[in-house]
């Protein structure tokens, strides 16, 4: 396959950029487990299109496709090879950071019907705060397919009492279903990153398990829950509330956060007065 004829770190005469995060996918049974997850319909806003390895697939089989990059080189040849497949037209590359992507703006802008299917490739180092962004905008979405770090899609995807549970577990949990679909091994990329990867399906709400007038109080004590993940919530709540108020609200204060639901943290978050 073509990533054993390629230098490293070069893909179609580019070098991935360590600052952009780039790893370019490069195994074809990965990209076709990956289309297969996405639904053949339009329209599809693909974030980090990179060279295109999910890009022009796409394109052929949905049709229209909105492509979002913040790397002009890339996009140059991205758009050179589109051209050359005859596929110009069909595929609207943004130059634009993802991290302030506005799904609505951009629906009305591009004259996309809403909901939408988002899916990429993401960088490591923006995930987290990506994902975080697009839930909040989750109205316009019907569903996300990224590939992460697998790291991340275990703390994305954990429940209560298992150890990748936290803090972006709740809040991610609080919006949306999160579903591990596969993991995808470092050499299936040019460069090979020094990890594993994972793809997973993102399914925003149609209502938020935790009212939106009530989120910033949830989310501040999901905060401090777990500020100090091995210490109980009597400690890490002690700021907040006292023992005594934890144990009146039904919970056992010599927990950790880890072993909480939604549920839970929703009823100590209702005890908490107004924020400083």
């Amino acid at each position: 396959m073509s990533r054993h004829k390629t230098a490293k770190g070069v893909q179609d005469g580019h070098r991935a950029r360590k600052r952009f995060g780039q790893n370019f996918l490069v195994d074809p049974g990965v990209i076709d487990r990956i289309l297969s997850a996405i639904p053949e319909q339009e329209p599809v806003v693909e974030i980090g299109p990179g060279l295109g390895a999910l890009t022009l697939p796409l394109a052929r089989r949905n049709g229209r496709l909105v492509a979002i990059e913040l790397d002009r080189d890339v996009i140059r040849h991205l758009q050179v090879k589109l051209d050359a497949e005859g596929l110009g037209r069909q595929v609207r590359l943004i130059p634009q950071d993802a991290l302030r992507l506005d799904i609505e703006a951009l629906a009305e802008a591009e004259q996309i019907e809403r909901p939408l299917t988002v899916v990429g490739n993401l960088p490591y180092n923006i995930a987290t705060a990506l994902i975080s962004r697009l839930l909040e905008q989750g109205e316009s979405i019907e569903q996300m397919v990224f590939m992460v770090q697998k790291e991340v899609a275990k703390r994305l995807a954990a429940v209560p009492n298992d150890s990748a549970y936290g803090r972006l577990s709740v809040l991610t949990t609080m919006r949306a279903e999160v579903e591990h679909l596969f993991d995808v091994p470092p050499e299936a990329f040019n460069p090979p990153p020094k990890v594993d990867s994972s793809i997973i399906r993102i399914t925003p709400r149609a209502e938020p398990l935790v009212p939106p007038a009530e989120q910033a109080g949830f989310e501040r004590l999901v905060t401090a829950a777990f500020a100090q993940r091995r210490k109980t919530l009597r400690n890490n709540l002690k700021p907040l509330m006292s023992a005594s108020t934890i144990e009146a609200s039904g919970i056992d204060p010599s927990l950790r956060a880890q072993a909480l639901d939604i549920p839970a943290f929703l009823t100590l978050a209702r005890q908490l007065g107004p924020a400083d």
